[in-house]
């Protein structure tokens, strides 16, 4: 006899599936990243035609459900747009671009606890949009000697008090390149390991912080320390402050060149430039020394043979230095040219982007959950079985292999009361014209219990600096 779970993993799987045998995708994304993630790589627009087909619903309801999904997505999108609102406001006093009056000042205490609630909101909207966490400390990660590029990079992570790293989309791109394999005469199809989306926000420590840290960890001097500390920083150009909380979304990241998208990197060069460089300035030296040994006999009767020596040695030492520095100059370009053209959004946009992307996330998984609930009698007890069945749906129609995040949007649904869970661990899904109808409900109630955002800071007069008037 077959076990309860498959019973009701076949039983969802075939309400799921009639949809797709009616409409098969034309041209959706297709490709398997290396692990399994829980972003799901397909517009919600493509999941709401396929979900709602006439075909995969009981006569009538097709409709029906499909009015419920886009009044699910409207509502979503409203409650991640009220808690944007709430984070620009505490992002105020830490945004590097705000070209607003500055008319609020804030206490020390008040500056630290709305840096934690940024940093943890910004989390939170990555999570929901299914980023993965990179811990910094992973050095494996961080730290490659490998690069796509030819870049030698290095970054200082203490130099940050507060850091987030998340990628989306970890996959590989193809590219056509000449290799020495093929001696550089010909072409070869590559494999590039790339973060389809990468996010970084960092905040550095303040100067005296880092300076106590410096002393501490090297046993220096506060002066050598503050040296050190500020050639580290002259890297950084002068408008990054460490008053300011920095947040980059970057495209088609290399992952072997994940450290270029720090403010702090440091170009190093690769052993192959040391050893050109060591030859080639070695050699000019050497040549240059003997001679001009070889004419300090001739100063007695001709002392301008010394100088034109002398002269020509300090050529040889400018055009080794000069070299130097120009190849150090073309891996700069190279590592700016490659960031620019993978930059997406900085600080307030990348807000703006990811709240948007979390409540596209958070739609797809409440329309998969939905349809499934909606259609056949669950126990909380099979839900394993449910998010097998959902996987099982998206590979079949998307040929995509995805982790479903059955928990997360079972929560969802459950908060707004489109789904109950009765004592016997039953899950009961309203029907689509009853649940567009709490859909509708949910919005009436917003604008009437709408609260009054916290009182953070305080007001004071731009022009004069002083309290602002009653």
């Amino acid at each position: 006899m077959a076990s309860t779970g498959t019973m009701v993993r076949g039983g969802v799987w075939s309400v799921l599936a009639n949809a797709t045998a009616a409409v098969r995708p034309a041209a959706e994304p297709a490709g398997k990243p290396p692990v399994r993630e829980k972003f799901l790589p397909v517009t919600r627009h493509a999941l709401l035609d396929r979900l709602t087909h006439p075909n995969s619903w009981p006569a009538g309801e097709a409709r029906e459900a499909r009015r419920l999904m886009r009044y699910l997505d409207y509502w979503r999108r409203h409650s991640y747009a009220a808690s944007l609102l709430e984070l620009e406001q505490l992002y105020e006093p830490f945004s590097p671009d705000s070209d607003l009056l500055t008319t609020r000042s804030f206490s020390a205490d008040e500056k630290l606890a709305m840096q934690k609630q940024v940093v943890e909101q910004m989390r939170h909207f990555l999570v929901q949009a299914n980023f993965e966490h990179v811990d910094p400390s992973d050095v494996k990660i961080i730290l490659t000697k490998d690069s796509y590029y030819g870049l030698d990079l290095q970054v200082d992570l203490g130099a940050f008090e507060e850091i987030l790293i998340f990628y989306r989309g970890a996959t590989s791109m193809s590219e056509r390149r000449r290799t020495a394999k093929r001696l550089f005469l010909w072409h070869e199809e590559i494999k590039i390991p790339v973060f389809q989306r990468l996010f970084l926000l960092f905040k550095l420590k303040p100067f005296d912080v880092r300076v106590s840290e410096v002393m501490r960890e090297q046993g220096l001097e506060r002066k050598e320390a503050e040296k050190v500390v500020k050639r580290t920083r002259g890297r950084l150009p002068g408008s990054v402050k460490s008053d300011f909380i920095y947040m980059k979304l970057f495209k088609n990241i290399p992952r072997t060149d994940i450290e270029m998208i720090f403010p702090n990197t440091k170009v190093q060069f690769r052993l192959f430039d040391k050893i050109k460089f060591g030859v080639t300035a070695g050699s000019g030296l050497g040549m240059g020394v003997a001679g001009t040994v070889g004419k300090i006999a001739l100063v007695s009767t001709n002392p301008m043979a010394l100088i034109g020596a002398l002269a020509g040695l300090g050529g040889v030492a400018m055009r080794q230095a000069s070299n130097f520095i120009n190849q150090r100059n073309r891996y700069m370009i190279v590592m700016a040219q490659n960031l620019y053209f993978h930059a997406v959004a900085d600080n307030r946009g990348v807000m703006t982007l990811l709240a948007d992307r979390a409540a596209e996330e958070d739609v797809k998984e409440e329309m998969l959950l939905y349809s499934a609930l909606a259609k056949a009698p669950v126990n909380v007890r099979d839900l394993k079985a449910v998010d097998e069945a959902i996987e099982a749906y998206i590979k079949d129609t998307f040929d995509l292999d995805v982790d479903f995040d059955i928990s997360d949007a079972l929560e969802r649904l459950k908060q707004d009361e489109l789904v109950t869970e009765l004592p016997d661990g039953t899950l009961r899904a309203l029907p689509p014209h009853a649940a567009a109808k709490q859909i509708d409900k949910l919005w009436d109630q917003c604008l009437d219990q709408l609260p009054d955002p916290p009182a953070i800071g305080h007001e004071f007069d731009g022009a004069t600096g002083g309290p602002a008037a009653a």
